[in-house]
């Protein structure tokens, strides 16, 4: 059997080579590494760089909802409490979720860049894969694999109070919401 790889980074081409710095800085708590006029490197662990933005010397078409390309980008954290948190911290620089969803296997914040890609901020929310998978394979999954839309200021809230993980990263506490469709805004239709 051939070694396993672990993920290194992913780089985004773009035009906004700034706007994508001051994004990804922001969003992920990272720092550049090493910036010119073709390349910017950032990380925010111990890998050298993380996150990569490639600015060509040519113009730029923008993506488009109809524009087959990556969708996102997703960051785990280790429980709900640190996902609020983080939240919370860009909440208060002014950058919002463009979308939260209770997917079910996943509690998941979509930010959205100045390129319109999207970054997942998530915690799962089973202990092992196989219960994920199990989950997956169920008739709530099945009926709404994307899963509603949640208010994630009404969690904090919720969190703040005394509500429960379990409580809070279950779809019914936000199918109470009864927010729209969360699709319209995962393919750019909003």
């Amino acid at each position: 059997m051939s070694a396993i790889p672990k993920f290194a980074h992913v780089v985004f081409q773009t035009a906004q080579p700034t706007e994508m710095r001051d994004f990804y800085c922001t969003v992920l708590d990272g720092h550049v590494v090493y910036q010119d006029k073709a390349l910017c490197f950032i990380t925010f662990d111990e890998e050298h760089h993380r996150v990569a933005l490639l600015t060509p010397p040519m113009p730029l078409e923008r993506k488009s909802p109809i524009t087959a390309a990556a969708h996102h980008v997703a960051y785990t954290f280790d429980h709900l409490d640190d996902l609020l948190d983080r939240y919370e911290l860009l909440r208060d620089k002014g950058v919002l979720p463009a979308v939260s969803i209770a997917h079910g296997v996943t509690t998941s914040l979509y930010y959205q860049d100045p390129d319109d890609n999207f970054v997942e901020m998530q915690i799962d929310n089973f202990a092992e894969p196989e219960q994920a998978t199990e989950y997956m394979h169920g008739p709530e999954y099945a009926g709404d694999s994307v899963g509603p839309a949640f208010d994630p200021e009404a969690m904090l809230v919720a969190r703040r109070r005394g509500a429960s993980v379990d409580e809070l990263t279950n779809r019914v506490w936000a199918l109470k919401a009864d927010l729209p469709d969360p699709m319209t805004v995962l393919v750019g239709a909003h």
